[in-house]
């Protein structure tokens, strides 16, 4: 399929009793998940019986699947106690994408905190993750997807170009790749409702990180204006982006194959409706 699209999905109560029972409402053919409280960083251990049904559910359905690590995860943090929770977190998340059948893990790609320069930041990702992604030796082990931000604070990447010295700081491991939000984008700056604008900008990417590192979109409309480094999603057509970039999106060789995520407001009727305009505007 050339762009299959889905949305995060709630688990509490069973991954694949809730969460496949709330894609298939979507009419998702993609989906992501949490496998740990996104606030907090418990790494609870799941459920056996639930990660077999939901591996052979998506198998079956030929929907591939994703996880999302938590969002207190920063291993640009001067706090030392912040970073190893960060390393346990991420490799929590990674382990459990395993189990479930998960083909990416993606984690935001987080800040310099503390007034340290970048490039100290970026030393201390390159060694506090470099050996997760060296960990990643089995067949069936999950891409770790980089999700830059909307260019708040001391992020260590926000516009497409920041990827470059985050790759070159994980050696551009080949388990590494992107995962681009397009609201965090336009937030950072990039004009994605310019005309050409969502092809500029991953034009640029395919130039940073080169071809074939772009695994995963999260496809979301935003509530503000460009380059307002406000993380603020919005239905898709509902906000300052607007439908016509995502076709546009859609129609890059960039992004052949790469399934589209929705993370919008509304609940499950604002999602179906995501689900189904995307659908749309990709056929």
């Amino acid at each position: 399929m050339r762009n299959p699209v889905g949305g995060h999905v709630p688990v509490a109560g069973g991954l694949a009793k809730v969460g496949l029972g709330y894609a298939t409402e979507l009419r998702a053919e993609t989906v992501q998940v949490f496998v740990a409280n996104p606030r907090g960083w418990a790494t609870p251990p799941g459920n056996p019986a639930q990660d077999e049904l939901f591996r052979s559910e998506c198998a079956a359905a030929d929907m591939p699947a994703y996880v999302h690590a938590p969002y207190l995860i920063n291993f640009g943090s001067h706090t030392e106690a912040t970073v190893e929770r960060s390393v346990d977190s991420l490799r929590h998340s990674l382990r459990r994408a395993r189990e479930i059948g998960a083909l990416g893990v993606v984690v935001h790609t987080g800040s310099a905190t503390g007034g340290r320069p970048r490039e100290v930041a970026l030393a201390q990702v390159r060694e506090r993750m470099l050996p997760l992604l060296d960990e990643l030796t089995h067949d069936d082990d999950p891409f770790l997807l980089l999700e830059s931000t909307a260019g708040q604070g001391f992020s260590l990447c926000s516009r497409t170009w920041d990827f470059g010295p985050y790759f070159a700081a994980l050696d551009a491991h080949p388990r590494l790749g992107v995962c681009l939000d397009t609201c965090h984008l336009f937030a950072a700056g990039h004009d994605l409702a310019a005309p050409g604008g969502m092809a500029q900008a991953l034009d640029l990417l395919v130039e940073t990180v080169g071809e074939g590192r772009l695994k995963l979109i999260h496809a979301n409309d935003s509530k503000d204006v460009a380059g307002a480094h406000k993380d603020r999603h919005e239905n898709i057509g509902a906000g300052h982006i607007g439908e016509e970039p995502f076709r546009e999106l859609m129609r890059h060789p960039a992004t052949e194959g790469v399934p589209l995520i929705i993370e919008t407001p509304g609940g499950k009727e604002g999602h179906a409706a995501d689900v189904a305009l995307l659908k749309a505007l990709r056929d």
